[in-house]
C-alpha cells in the first residue's frame, strides 16, 4: 500500500456523524485546523444524525415552563440514576448524567437556538418507567424539520467556519491505524475506501468520533449479556461502519477502557426497510399503545402487556425471550391512522420538510398515507378484512401454519369482553396505560380512546411482523469530562479524546442500562462541545 500524500492539522476527527460535526465546528470557530474524516460518501455527511427523527431529552427549557412542567436538574437527575440504574461507585458515568441535566438547556437548547434550529411546541411524554421510575414527567422536545434539518444546518456552519483552508473534509477514508510513539500520540493513517491509498493524518489531537458497536452484529452478540435472553436475528438499526474495530484499537494500543458495551439501546418493533441502505437494515417503529402485542402463534403476550412509552429495555426483553425471534401486533385501521409512526426523519416527512398545515391535518385526521405506504411498500405490513384471512397472511409470510384463526379470534374476543360492559368494567393493565398516557394533551392527540379491537367501522385489521432491531450503544470508551480517554489507572492518554456514542454519550456509559430516550443526540453535542473546549485552552 502506498501513501502518497500527508495532511497536518491542529485536530484530527475521526468520524462524521453529530459528534463530530459539532467537535470539528467549536475547534474552526477557536481557531484550529481541523481534518475531519469520515467513511461514508459525501451526501451522508451526518451519519445516523441524518436520518434521526430529531427528540431530545432536554431540562429547565422555556417549552416546559409554557406547559406548566416542574422540571429541574435535581428531578432530572433523580429520575436518570433511578431509571438507568447506575452504580453509585460508577465514578465517569455518573459525572456526565449530573452535567447532562445541568447543561442540557444551555449548551444544547439555547445553543441550538442560536444556531437557526427550532423546536416543535409541545413537549411530549415517553420512558415513563413501568411502575413510574422513569421521566417523571415530560422533557421530550422535538426538532423542527427533524435532525435532518439539524445536521444540514450544522454541516453549512461547519464549512463556513472553515473557510481558508483551515477544514480538510476526507469521505469514504477510514482509519487503519493511530499513529504513536512512547505514548504520544501524532495522529493517524487512513485508508481510501474507493482506491485502497493510504493517507498520513499528523496532528497533535485526535478525536474518535465513530459511534458504537451496534452495527456490528458479531460485535453485538459478543457483548451480549449472558443473563439476559437474545433472539436468533435482529435487524440492524444502526450503521454498518460502527462496527467497534477502533473501540477495540484503542485499548489494544494505548490502553483505553472499553466499559458497559453489553449495554445497548434496541428497539423491540422493527421490520426490514422496503429499500434497505445496507444488508439487514431495518425500521423501527414507534409502536401503537392500542395494538395488540403477540406471540408467534397469535397470543397476547403476557401477563403483563407489552405496551410501548413505559420501558423500552424492558421490551426488548420480553421480546427477546420469546420461542421465536418475531412478534405481531395487531391492530386495526382506526388505531393505525392515529398512533402508527416510524421513527425516524425518512417517515416523517411533514415534520422533516416543516409542511405545517399538512401535519397538523394528519396529527387531527390521521395519517393514511402512511398506512397505506406501508401497506403498499413492506411485505411485512399486511392488512384483511376479517381475522380469518389476516391469519392466513400472517403464515404466508412466516412460511408456517403457526396461527390458528381460532386462537386470533379468541385473543381479539378476549380484548374486546373488557367494553362489553363498558367502561366502568374495564380491567386490563393496557387500557389502564392508554388512559394514563391520554392524560398529557400531546399523547393524547396520538393515541386512540379504548374500544373494541373488532369495533363496527374500525377495519379492515393490520397485522404487523415485528422483530426486534439493533441501534445505539450505551457504552463505549470510558471519557472524563473533558471528554478526554483515559486508561486503566484513570489518567488521560496524552491527545485522545472520545465524543458521542464512541464514549457511551460520556464516560463510557453515561446512561447506564436504560435512557430516558431522546438523550443521544444532546450527549453528542454536551460530549463533542467539552472535547473542543479543552482542546482549544491546550488541555
Amino acid at each position: 500500500m502506498v501513501t502518497t500524500m500527508t495532511v497536518q492539522s491542529d485536530v484530527l476527527v475521526a468520524g462524521g456523524g453529530l459528534a463530530g460535526i459539532v467537535t470539528a465546528l467549536q475547534a474552526l470557530r477557536a481557531g484550529k485546523h481541523v481534518t475531519l474524516v469520515d467513511r461514508d460518501s459525501p451526501e451522508r455527511f451526518g451519519g445516523l444524525a441524518l436520518w434521526a427523527f430529531g427528540g431530545m431529552a432536554l431540562v429547565g427549557t422555556p417549552l416546559q415552563a409554557r406547559m406548566k412542567i416542574p422540571d429541574t436538574p435535581e428531578v432530572a437527575l433523580r429520575d436518570w440514576l433511578r431509571f438507568g440504574e447506575l452504580a453509585p461507585d460508577d465514578q465517569y458515568p455518573q459525572q456526565w448524567a449530573r452535567y447532562y441535566v445541568e447543561h442540557s438547556r444551555t449548551e444544547v437548547y439555547d445553543w441550538l437556538l442560536g444556531e437557526g434550529i427550532k423546536f416543535m411546541p409541545a413537549v411530549n411524554w415517553v420512558e415513563r418507567g413501568m411502575q413510574g421510575e422513569g421521566n417523571s414527567l415530560p422533557r421530550y422536545h422535538v426538532v423542527w424539520g427533524t435532525s435532518r434539518d439539524l445536521t444540514r444546518r450544522l454541516i453549512a456552519a461547519l464549512r463556513a467556519a472553515g473557510t481558508g483552508g483551515r477544514l480538510t473534509l476526507l469521505h469514504r477514508h477510514r482509519i487503519s491505524a493511530l499513529d504513536h510513539q512512547a505514548g504520544q500520540l501524532n495522529g493517524a493513517m487512513a485508508v481510501c475506501e474507493a482506491s485502497g491509498v493510504e493517507v498520513r493524518l499528523q496532528a497533535p489531537v485526535v478525536v474518535l468520533a465513530m459511534g458504537g458497536i451496534n452495527g456490528s452484529h458479531a460485535q453485538v452478540r459478543a457483548n451480549w449479556p449472558k443473563h439476559r435472553p437474545i433472539p436468533a436475528t435482529m435487524l440492524n438499526g444502526a450503521h454498518p461502519f460502527a462496527d467497534g474495530k477502533l473501540h477495540h484499537l484503542v485499548a489494544d494500543e494505548l490502553g483505553g477502557q472499553i466499559t458497559h458495551a453489553g449495554e445497548m439501546w434496541n428497539y423491540a418493533a422493527g421490520f426490514p426497510h422496503p429499500y434497505p441502505h445496507f444488508e439487514g437494515h431495518g425500521l423501527s417503529t414507534i409502536p401503537c399503545k392500542s395494538a395488540l402485542w403477540l406471540d408467534h402463534r397469535g397470543r397476547r403476550i403476557g401477563p403483563e402487556p407489552l405496551v410501548t412509552g413505559f420501558d423500552t429495555h424492558w421490551l426488548c426483553q420480553r421480546v427477546a425471550e420469546q420461542e421465536k425471534p418475531w412478534t405481531w401486533h395487531l391492530l386495526n385501521w382506526r388505531i393505525a391512522v392515529k398512533e402508527f409512526a416510524i421513527s425516524g426523519a425518512e417517515h416523517n416527512q411533514r415534520i422533516r420538510d416543516k409542511q405545517l398545515p399538512a401535519f397538523l391535518k394528519e396529527t387531527l385526521l390521521g395519517n393514511h398515507r402512511l398506512i397505506r405506504q406501508m401497506q403498499r411498500e413492506s411485505t411485512h405490513f399486511l392488512v384483511d378484512d376479517t381475522l380469518a384471512g389476516l391469519a392466513a397472511k400472517m403464515n404466508a409470510l412466516t412460511c408456517s401454519l403457526d396461527i390458528e384463526h381460532a386462537a386470533l379470534q379468541a385473543t381479539a374476543d378476549a380484548f374486546d369482553a373488557n367494553f362489553a360492559g363498558g367502561s366502568r368494567l374495564h380491567n386490563d393493565d393496557q387500557i389502564r396505560r392508554i388512559l394514563h398516557a391520554r392524560q398529557w394533551a400531546p399523547d393524547r392527540l396520538r393515541t386512540c380512546k379504548p374500544a373494541p379491537l373488532q369495533m363496527p367501522g374500525a377495519g379492515p385489521y393490520i397485522a404487523i411482523h415485528m422483530r426486534l432491531i439493533t441501534r445505539k450503544s450505551l457504552g463505549g470508551l470510558r471519557t472524563d469530562l473533558h471528554s478526554r480517554v483515559l486508561d486503566a489507572a484513570g489518567q488521560p492518554i496524552s491527545g485522545l479524546y472520545s465524543v458521542g456514542e464512541a464514549a457511551g454519550f460520556g464516560g463510557g456509559g453515561a446512561s447506564g442500562k436504560r435512557s430516558l430516550e431522546g438523550t443521544f443526540l444532546p450527549g453528542c453535542i454536551l460530549t463533542a462541545r467539552a472535547a473542543a473546549r479543552n482542546i482549544h485552552h491546550g488541555g
